[in-house]
């Protein structure tokens, strides 16, 4: 069995969410690494669904399919690759049956960081966030779902964007974002064995 690729947003806009979403996690903190943080989570895991997330008609949007397209072909048999794309509400059926010990969603989120700063958040520090998404069904009670479902960890690693607006086509500065994150995790995801 080779990885598997199946064709699956967080915050956008108000300046209030924003500020309030990096205050309460702390995100904007200085010497964050972030491969040093996916490492140390991915450390435990035998079975990995890595869930690309966003819309490619909104340009920087688009980055967690992007960095899923990336890995496809490139990764353990033990890694599920998803395009979920604006919909990832769509994949939860099939996010329980892989039976995962690992969920990683990856979307684009404005956090107040610097455009293609990237961080893990976790779906703890997500609860007690208000339930305000662009998708169908908030990002949190998807991960409380499939938690509940699949007893996986789960984690979304957010990416800040430079631009969400109409075109197709990451910015340089998420194209480069997404080269360095794919790169990243193709050196954490070889640690799953076999």
């Amino acid at each position: 069995m080779t990885a598997r690729k199946i064709s699956c947003k967080l915050f956008s806009g108000n300046p209030f969410l924003i500020h309030s979403f990096s205050w309460r996690f702390n995100l904007t903190k200085d010497g964050y690494d972030i491969q040093d943080a996916l490492k140390k989570w991915f450390a435990d895991a035998d079975k990995v669904v890595v869930a690309g997330i966003g819309n490619l008609i909104r340009r920087d949007d688009f980055v967690g399919v992007k960095i899923v397209q990336d890995l496809e072909g490139k990764v353990s048999d033990k890694v599920n690759l998803l395009e979920c794309e604006a919909v990832p509400e769509s994949f939860m059926q099939e996010i329980v049956d892989l039976k995962p010990s690992h969920v990683l969603l990856i979307d684009a989120a404005i956090l107040g960081l610097k455009p293609g700063e990237a961080r893990l958040v976790f779906p703890e520090q997500v609860t007690t966030f208000p339930a305000i998404t662009t998708h169908v069904l908030p990002l949190r009670i998807f991960c409380e779902y499939i938690a509940k479902m699949t007893k996986a960890k789960i984690a979304l690693l957010l990416i800040e964007p430079e631009s969400t607006e109409f075109g197709e086509g990451l910015t340089p500065i998420m194209q480069a974002a997404a080269e360095k994150i794919t790169k990243i995790l193709l050196k954490c995801l070889p640690l799953i064995h076999n």
